[in-house]
């Protein structure tokens, strides 16, 4: 069976999203990968497919026991034989499952990295013919990454005794070129096919408030959301508490997690959110790694974050389904303030670093927190500020978020246009090109060391943009790269040169409009909210709910992993009434369509007749 057969057959869809192939086919090749791809681009498939073309088993290193159950339990429900191991098994159900794997009764086995090196499960890896092994979560290989685990470093020594090297396949949703070179050196990954999907998640809406009462602000949403499952995330145990007690107080079906509750309230919660039993789930970082539910529509952060690849990774936990959701950070400058404490104070130490090295970690933590502290001052689009962030070069503008939706306007820079491209003009003059900054910084007017030693401040388009900011010089200088009015060089050191278009700024004087940041940002927020979904049946949506429930119930797994959202919606609009119309259902594979395709196309037919 082929890899659009295996996706067909067993997940339901027609076609692969951007970068799924190219990594499956450099694995199916025998090559190790890594995939940077963000939250609800579709990583799992990136190995399950392979792991069911491949002969042998998949090992699956996670170190989220939720991942792992969600996983499994979907793997089930589409036909595929998967189990994991992990703390939360007894000592019967984990050799239960090493022996069955040790019968091949699995093609995927997802394994805790703590378990790697146990007697047991080692001298079971040794008799197996394991062909793939993933790392997911890679970034905690790292020191330098935000969330270093020692166990990670486990990986490769385990690896290292197994009788015949398997391909090494590594995914994270985040992870900056320094982490990336980290991850590849420290799981000695082997000139590895490695592509990143990019970070932009279009149907998540980006908003920071600036509120004198959190929870006024806070309560406002959850009312406006009522029948919206969310997750609040708080910075620590005590404030968790007091929301969760709050909005109780206030009627939401609501439950709460953080590393002081014990295991079985954890998990009883845990579950109740995943079963849409509780709506809300408030909790610190400790909740969420892992967590596949496709239907979270909002993620509100009650504190700031301490760095922005936590907040990203945090945010993207919603709308997972495609489906548009809203990803809310309530800030004051006593967050900030807090996570400075907590990074001087900081517990966890890795016994194996040098004082120097220690310091060093918490310098680029301090950095990481002035990064996340401008991400919630700035005037600039959010979306753009995360995404350069994170290594792209996006557009000035996205129209969802909140600043963009508040802090922008229609600026006509025909003028500015001009100027700009006289001063590239007059630089070329002197046989010299220069980059963006510097040009910008002549356009302004500047009068700085290098700009005198360079005589630009001779020039006769020295200042004649005194009245714009520096910030706004450049976006537009960015603009005109863009739209091929300027070109950039691509090599280390980047400059600006005159295009083919670029005469006609001066010739033909067209009118350019863009949006820019306003100069003085004004303080409400009122957004527009960018509608992605189609428009469907709301009974009839609310009827396939309830029979997906039945269902979910009867299978004791969370409805989501029957069908998600976007599948019902989809059957909405395509209003299925055979298996094969079944079938081009997105989410809809020939494992689903056999268990469940007569009942969901029979109450789709009931709906579709003339009552």
């Amino acid at each position: 069976m082929d890899k659009l057969n295996v996706l067909r057959t067993y997940f339901g869809h027609s076609n692969f999203r951007v970068g799924q192939s190219e990594l499956i086919d450099n694995i199916l090749l025998g090559r190790d990968v890594l995939g940077i791809m963000p939250t609800g681009a579709g990583k799992s498939l990136c190995y399950q497919v392979p792991a069911l073309i491949l002969d042998g088993l998949t090992l699956v290193v996670s170190p989220l026991i939720s991942l792992m159950k969600d996983q499994v339990n979907a793997l089930a429900q589409s036909g595929v034989k998967a189990a994991y191991i992990n703390s939360s098994l007894s000592a019967k159900e984990y050799f239960t499952v090493l022996q069955n794997a040790s019968n091949n009764q699995y093609k995927i086995l997802y394994v805790a990295p703590e378990r790697l090196d146990s007697k047991d499960f080692l001298e079971f890896a040794l008799t197996a013919e394991i062909k793939l092994v993933t790392v997911d979560e890679a970034h905690c290989v790292s020191q330098w990454g935000q969330d270093f685990r020692p166990s990670y470093l486990k990986i490769v020594d385990f690896i290292q005794q197994l009788p015949e090297r398997p391909i090494v396949s590594a995914f994270t949703a985040t992870a900056t070129t320094e982490v990336k070179k980290d991850i590849i050196k420290m799981l000695q990954l082997a000139k590895p096919y490695t592509i990143t999907t990019g970070f932009d998640r279009e149907n998540l809406s980006f908003t920071v408030l600036k509120p004198q009462d959190k929870f006024k602000q806070l309560l406002q949403f959850v009312r406006e959301n009522k029948d919206k499952s969310g997750i609040i995330y708080c910075s620590t145990r005590k404030v968790v508490e007091q929301v969760c007690d709050s909005l109780q107080a206030q009627g939401f079906l609501v439950t709460r997690y953080h590393a002081g509750l014990d295991d079985y309230e954890r998990q009883k919660n845990q579950e109740a959110f995943l079963y849409d039993r509780s709506t809300i789930m408030v909790a610190t970082n400790a909740f969420g790694m892992g967590i596949d539910k496709s239907n979270v529509s909002f993620v509100i952060h009650y504190n700031m974050p301490k760095d922005l690849e936590s907040y990203y990774q945090e945010a993207g936990r919603a709308g997972r389904d495609g489906e548009s959701a809203e990803c809310i950070l309530l800030y004051s400058g006593q967050d900030v303030r807090l996570n400075q404490f907590l990074i001087e104070n900081s517990q966890e130490v890795n016994e194996d670093l040098t004082e120097a090295e220690r310091e060093l970690l918490k310098e680029k933590d301090r950095q990481r927190l002035k990064e996340i502290t401008f991400y919630c001052t700035t005037s600039k689009c959010l979306r753009e500020y995360l995404l350069r962030y994170f290594g792209e070069k996006p557009p000035n503008y996205c129209g969802n978020c909140s600043n963009c939706n508040t802090q922008f306007q229609t600026v006509d820079i025909t003028i500015e246009a001009q100027k700009i491209v006289s001063c590239v003009y007059r630089i070329k003059e002197r046989n010299r090109s220069y980059g963006k900054t510097l040009v910008a910084e002549v356009l302004y007017g500047s009068k700085n060391k290098r700009i005198r030693s360079l005589g630009l401040d001779t020039l006769s388009t020295h200042g004649i943009m005194a009245d714009t900011s520096i910030t706004n010089i450049r976006t537009m200088i960015d603009f005109l790269v863009e739209n091929d009015y300027l070109e950039q060089t691509n090599d280390q050191f980047p400059v600006l040169k005159l295009s083919q278009r670029s005469q006609k700024i001066i010739r033909d004087k067209p009118t350019l409009t863009m949006k820019l940041p306003k100069e003085t940002p004004t303080a409400s927020i009122k957004k527009e909210k960018v509608v992605l979904n189609d428009n469907v049946d709301d009974h009839l949506f609310t009827r396939l709910k309830e029979l997906r429930n039945k269902f979910a119930t009867a299978a004791r797994v969370p409805a989501y992993i029957v069908f998600t959202d976007a599948s019902l919606r989809d059957m909405c609009r395509k209003m299925p009434q055979t298996r094969e119309e079944f079938l081009t259902v997105s989410g809809v594979g020939a494992i689903k369509a056999d268990r469940y395709g007569d009942a969901f196309t029979a109450l789709i037919r009931e709906e579709g007749n003339p009552r």
